[in-house]
């Protein structure tokens, strides 16, 4: 988990700003992720990641996973916010919560000959990446993972010929039979 130190010096606190995700089920209509996004950036919070996806099509709901950086405070005032927008039926801040799986998809481009190349493919199969296209110059890999373990690849990557990165973003749900 990423974490960061905010001082504030007139009360003598230091509070540490921490990685959230937050799922948010709202109606699937236009400009409601405008909506959402205007609330962050009018806010001056920024967004690390951000997916959208209709999950419930006969009800017309999509699902927004937000990755986003505050204090406990922050992400308090953030969440309540959003619950107020009256498309949004429900916030969770899967990282209160604890235990939630996240994943993100990556398609990373390399190019690369002899010993270069052979080293990508190694790197690419010991890290589970699947090769999705190859010529006789480059590889696009696929790779699913934590943004960490993604993170890792590319910087890998980099040493063989990265030329192109592509990234989803972050997906997430909590564990259990519980649903939003």
């Amino acid at each position: 988990m990423n974490a960061m130190n905010t001082h504030y010096p007139d009360a003598g606190l230091v509070e540490t700003s921490t990685r959230h995700t937050l799922a948010v089920i709202v109606d699937n209509e236009p400009g409601v992720l405008a909506r959402i996004a205007g609330l962050f950036s009018g806010r001056g919070y920024n967004i690390e990641s951000l997916t959208v996806s209709e999950t419930e099509h006969e009800r017309h709901l999509s699902r927004i996973t937000i990755v986003t950086l505050g204090t406990n405070a922050i992400l308090r005032q953030i969440k309540a916010q959003l619950e107020r927008l009256v498309p949004v039926h429900r916030v969770l801040d899967l990282t209160v919560q604890g235990n939630a799986i996240e994943r993100e998809l990556a398609l990373v481009k390399v190019s690369g000959r002899g010993e270069l190349r052979l080293e990508a493919m190694r790197l690419a199969s010991a890290l589970g990446a699947k090769t999705v296209d190859a010529t006789l110059t480059s590889f696009i890999f696929e790779l699913t993972g934590t943004t960490e373990e993604v993170e890792r690849f590319i910087a890998l990557m980099v040493a063989v010929g990265l030329v192109e990165v592509s990234r989803t973003g972050v997906a997430a749900m909590s564990r259990g039979g519980e649903g939003m």
